[in-house]
């Protein structure tokens, strides 16, 4: 049923203030040509002291905010304007949905059945990954009794953090059409660039498949050694008919197209492969968290005034270079029509490489002013960013 905003809004907030029947909000997805704040957020009513607040979990792709209103300081309508795209309200009775499509329409559907309200307020962040998961058991981040071994505590969390911004984002690019719904006849392919000992890998597979997900992952390592390993392990968990391994090297890989490329920590230039790989094979859907950025610093000889106030100390040459690199991969996707954002997908205290490329191909023709931009960093700095002469880019 299609109603106007303000129509939809108006029936949406008076669900929403009626705490004694509201389970939970859920506000997600980005109107066309509009910004949000969060990438989602959840609300619920919780019951603090005898007396109930509302709830806000705000994520904005790297890490989870959380704070309670009370309900009559609490404006629904100013936040179903935040620009987002999709709305979900669950009451005792039933749930209201509200899509709004790009000509600005809402589009809203009605459940009915009985749903209960949860007014605890327990903030402890529930887990994706079980760390009894035999496959992170096969892989050696958890012990024969089902522990996360001290020494693979980072490991373990950096894989549950880029599966937290995978499923969103990609549920996300499945609703707005910008990869295609899988099917079991026509999975999702997935492609692990520089899987090397497939912690992501598996945990990509094992976390979808047990969402009733689609898919075909595939990891892709240069190293025999991983090759053999993997696949044992495959062989193992009983799950070779959609998760494979190929030793190749990311450039010159036979595989030819995947929906999503994924890597993590792909070194230096490797970095480069695999956006590039992903870019000529026509991938939807990126997430690429760099490692060690060596390329561009080298190239950083004369810089120019007054930048050489931070290049003639190694420690923030270095750091400059890092970001520039990651700056101008971001800027490249965008000149060739990926939607781009750099984030933290993790907190520092577990690696230092925790910057995360996350782009999403909707096609759209770059500015000039942002190819003027690109040009003009380029020119300044006398640099050629690795990545330029592995794509399609305007130099």
């Amino acid at each position: 049923m299609a109603l106007e905003l303000d129509q939809a809004f108006a029936k949406a907030s008076d669900l929403i203030s009626d705490t004694s029947t509201l389970v939970r909000v859920v506000l997600s997805g980005r109107r066309r040509n509009m910004s949000v704040p969060f990438e989602r957020i959840d609300i619920r009513p919780v019951l603090i002291k005898d007396e109930i607040s509302l709830q806000l979990s705000q994520n904005d792709g790297r890490a989870m905010t959380t704070k309670n209103i009370a309900p009559k300081e609490f404006d629904a309508k100013s936040y179903l304007n935040l620009g987002y795209a999709n709305i979900l309200v669950e009451h005792t009775n039933g749930a209201l949905t509200i899509r709004i499509t790009k000509k600005g329409e809402a589009q809203l559907h009605e459940d009915k059945g009985l749903r209960t309200q949860n007014l605890g307020h327990d903030r402890k962040k529930a887990r994706l990954l079980s760390a009894s998961d035999p496959f992170l058991i096969e892989v050696g981040i958890s012990d024969l009794n089902g522990e996360v071994k001290p020494s693979r505590t980072d490991k373990y969390l950096q894989v549950e953090e880029f599966l937290r911004l995978l499923v969103p984002t990609l549920n996300s690019a499945i609703e707005a059409k910008q990869i295609k719904s899988p099917t079991t006849a026509d999975p999702l392919v997935i492609a692990d660039l520089g899987c090397g000992n497939a912690y992501l890998t598996f945990a990509v597979h094992q976390y979808l498949k047990s969402a009733n997900m689609p898919v075909h992952v595939i990891g892709i390592d240069i190293r025999p050694e991983s090759l053999k390993r993997n696949n044992e392990i495959a062989k193992k968990l009983e799950i070779t008919d959609s998760i494979e391994f190929r030793a190749e090297a990311i450039g010159q890989t036979s595989l030819t197209l995947c929906d999503v490329a994924i890597a993590l920590h792909a070194c230096d230039t490797a970095t480069d492969d695999a956006i590039a790989w992903s870019v000529n094979s026509g991938a939807k859907l990126l997430l690429i968290a760099p490692c060690c950025q060596h390329e561009l610093q080298t190239q950083m000889v004369a810089a120019p005034a007054p930048w050489n106030i931070l290049t003639k100390h190694g420690l923030l040459k270095e750091r400059l270079g890092d970001l520039m690199t990651d700056a101008l991969r971001a800027q490249i996707l965008k000149l060739l029509g990926y939607r781009t954002e750099v984030i933290e997908f993790i907190g520092g205290e577990h690696t230092p490489r925790n910057i995360m490329i996350r782009a999403t191909l909707t096609g759209a023709k770059a500015d000039a002013i942002e190819i003027e931009n690109y040009k003009q960093m380029l020119e300044l700095w006398e640099i050629d960013p690795a990545l330029a002469s592995r794509v399609n880019i305007i130099n």
